[in-house]
């Protein structure tokens, strides 16, 4: 059930604003932005909860207990705020505004068009300098093609999480849906990894994170897949690709967007990789594809992400009137 009566309008006009205007950033250098508040609570209970003198599975009971915390304030904290602007003439615009800020379109199409720009204008080291701002691997051991394919994978994998996944919730369950999800992957983000210190203690968040992104994960393959067919790209092989290799990447969400983009642009993506403090060997999503991805691959799937946001907007529209 819609918590709002206009809840889709409401919802295609937060779309409209982040692709317009995106982050403010001239607002959040006098507030805080949203998930840095979250992040600050998630910071607090990390410190108090997650001791290394603890027992692991005294961590992991914590971590537990720390993600049904942040669920139910984001909850509690977004039916407050629906309820409070429902009181006010045009309120929904307010709940537009906020939601606007927890949809990263114009943000993560900035950040990675930035990695296109540096590969193209500035060649391999400014590449490493500028895919170093939104991927977690070790950007020394990446080669053109490696930042190429570092800012593509991260690319689809955010779109997922970053675009998708708040406007499926909002859809859902209005703002304390779009805030629950924020808060969710904010702690899967900062204590979700598997490392000694969060491995306990960030297991629930983790978990809980890779549910709530399922949905979100299949739609957005699917919607690249359209896009890929607006685009007369190789949507054939984005769906197939995707259907017959998501399921073998390390993630149980992130595959899906990646595979499809692998296919449609005729790339293969994932493979080995070196983080800061670990390797992984994984095998390649569509391993016959080029693996000297460049700058125009990222082009490419810049194009397709925003081919993507369209047809979703346009499928809310198409609920919206229904």
């Amino acid at each position: 059930m819609l918590l709002y009566e206009h809840t889709l309008w409401v919802l295609l006009g937060a779309i409209i604003l982040d692709a317009l205007i995106g982050d403010p950033n001239w607002l959040w250098r006098s507030l805080p932005h949203p998930v840095s508040l979250i992040g600050r609570v998630i910071s607090a209970l990390d410190k108090g909860a997650n001791k290394p003198a603890f027992s692991a599975k005294r961590r992991k009971q914590n971590g537990l207990a720390t993600l049904l915390l942040l669920v139910s304030v984001a909850l509690a904290i977004g039916m407050l705020l629906e309820e409070a602007f429902r009181a006010l003439a045009y309120g929904e615009i307010g709940v537009a505004i906020i939601s606007m800020t927890l949809i990263a379109q114009k943000s993560l199409y900035q950040h990675v068009a930035r990695v296109r720009d540096a590969l193209a204008h500035g060649g391999l080291t400014e590449g490493r300098k500028a895919v170093s701002m939104i991927v977690g691997r070790n950007p020394d051991y990446l080669d053109e093609a490696g930042v190429s394919r570092a800012a593509i994978e991260s690319c689809a994998e955010n779109f997922s999480d970053g675009v998708v996944a708040p406007i499926l919730w909002f859809a859902v369950l209005g703002l304390p849906g779009i805030l629950m999800y924020k808060a969710v992957n904010t702690a899967d983000s900062m204590i979700g990894h598997k490392n000694e210190k969060y491995e306990a203690f960030g297991w629930a968040s983790a978990r809980f994170d890779d549910l709530i992104n399922l949905p979100a994960s299949r739609l957005s393959g699917l919607l690249i897949y359209g896009a890929s067919l607006i685009l007369r790209k190789d949507a054939k092989a984005a769906f197939s690709t995707m259907v017959r290799e998501a399921k073998d990447h390390r993630s149980p969400n992130a595959g899906w967007p990646e595979a499809a983009v692998a296919g449609a642009l005729g790339v293969a993506l994932a493979g080995p990789r070196q983080y800061a403090e670990y390797k992984v060997e994984d095998p390649f999503m569509n391993p016959t594809g080029r693996k000297e991805a460049t700058a125009q691959d990222i082009n490419g799937t810049l194009k397709l992400m925003a081919v993507s946001c369209c047809i979703l907007a346009g499928v809310i529209l198409v609920l919206a009137l229904l």
